[in-house]
């Protein structure tokens, strides 16, 4: 395949990616249009390849989903080709692995649609670190009903009742860290020296 067919086919291949990154995070046409500025019908025409991708285009997209540029056009994949991180779906959430090897805390970053509003509360062994990276997280813990927005935290014992999920206004980006029972995060910070 020379250098043209190859760009002609990742370009045909931008359409249906943008189509299933929307579809992935519960979000329509009509709040991707409101989010961007695109029009739904160019939206439309770009993910059924109807309309070419433009930088134009995909940067508030890429925006928009909070992704990395080279994410919505496929751009290969830098480091060992070897290894492979697959987000899969979990209770409706998309949950990418983050922590490549076992061990007693494991990485997640999830992306929780915004219908996922209707409350199920579990408790389980472990112990449990939430940090939002976009949207709004509801987090019900024991008699707590907390909203947590970008730059917020949560650390709790997975013993309590617990559930999380969106306010319903639009999906969640979460990173979340879970160790075993007794595997707590640890926040370290060592105070400015005072100088006299």
């Amino acid at each position: 395949m020379d250098d043209l067919s190859a760009i002609t086919a990742a370009l045909a291949e931008v359409g249906p990616r943008l189509k299933r990154l929307r579809i992935q995070r519960d979000v329509t046409l009509a709040e991707l249009a409101a989010a961007t500025g695109i029009s739904k019908s160019t939206l439309s025409r770009l993910e059924s390849g109807q309309r070419r991708p433009s930088l134009e285009l995909l940067l508030p997209i890429s925006q928009a989903h909070q992704v990395p540029l080279d994410e919505l056009v496929g751009a290969p994949e830098v480091g060992d080709p070897r290894i492979r991180l697959t987000a899969r779906k979990v209770n409706g959430n998309t949950v990418l692995p983050l922590t490549r090897q076992p061990g007693p805390i494991q990485t997640y970053k999830m992306v929780i649609p915004a219908r996922r509003t209707e409350p199920e509360l579990c408790t389980h062994e472990g112990h449990e670190w939430l940090y939002v990276l976009s949207g709004k997280l509801r987090l019900l813990l024991a008699d707590h009903d907390l909203v947590l927005g970008p730059g917020e935290a949560a650390e709790f014992d997975t013993k309590l009742p617990h559930w999380f999920g969106s306010t319903g206004e639009g999906p969640v980006e979460i990173l979340s860290l879970f160790g075993r029972q007794g595997e707590r995060i640890h926040v370290r910070a060592r105070p400015r020296s005072s100088k006299k």
